[in-house]
């Protein structure tokens, strides 16, 4: 992936975020911008602040101090218009175990009020290789099926700024596969994509881009191109030490 310049304002916009949660300071000083048409990925160890920074882009968490807006809107003050203009897959949870994939994607298109959404619901489905539990359940779904269900859901309404929160934890290749042609997709048509992930090499294969956190802080923006091959993980390593 290549460089890109860029002349209109990020569609991600962090300014010294810091979130604590309590005694703990979750994220701390945080500065991040993402544009139209570009993937970031922010890796990191568990517990470098990774999700806590994803919740905060969804509209879920508030900031405790910093400034951030999303598709020009502010989280503190636009949650919901923040809502709108977001795909989010979190972490963990998200689904309802006693509804299907096809109830997930039903009740996403009526509060999202998408019209005609069955054809790219059933598409994404099929991506996933969950067409056939379509109306399955999600409760006795395996850890990777509730994932690649994730995803679809963020993508279903093909939203301006799509938040993939740990989307390859547990995923068999084939739904590493469709993630990331999710990924390409979103950005293809103008998105703004962030990928959260502890996985360098998908990291880098995801992303043009990669903000590298330590202990709720960043250590590094790097071109995705420094982070491959046997020198990248040595450059990772030693970032994270």
């Amino acid at each position: 992936m290549t460089e890109q310049t860029h002349v209109a304002a990020p569609l991600v916009e962090v300014r010294g975020l810091h979130v604590r949660f309590g005694e703990v300071e979750a994220v701390n000083g945080i500065d991040l911008e993402a544009y139209a048409g570009q993937a970031t990925a922010l890796l990191g160890r568990n517990g470098a602040g990774k999700s806590t920074t994803m919740r905060v882009l969804a509209g879920v968490v508030p900031p405790t101090a910093g400034a951030v807006t999303v598709a020009g809107h502010d989280v503190r003050t636009e949650a919901l218009a923040v809502k709108r203009v977001v795909g989010y897959c979190p972490d963990v949870g998200g689904l309802v175990p006693r509804a299907t994939p096809w109830e997930h994607l039903q009740l996403s298109a009526r509060l999202r009020r998408l019209p005609e959404w069955e054809t790219r619901a059933r598409d994404l489905l099929e991506k996933f290789e969950l067409g056939d539990v379509a109306h399955r359940v999600t409760a006795g779904f395996s850890h990777g099926m509730g994932r690649r269900l994730s995803v679809a859901l963020a993508a279903l309404h093909e939203p301006d700024v799509l938040l993939l929160d740990e989307p390859f934890d547990g995923v068999d290749p084939i739904g590493v596969e469709a993630t990331m042609d999710v990924i390409a997709d979103a950005r293809a048509r103008g998105a703004c994509v962030l990928v959260s992930t502890h996985l360098r090499e998908l990291a880098v294969q995801a992303c043009g881009h990669v903000l590298v956190l330590r202990g709720g802080a960043r250590v590094a923006t790097v071109d995705a191109l420094e982070m491959t091959g046997e020198e990248g993980a040595r450059a990772y390593r030693g970032l994270l030490d």
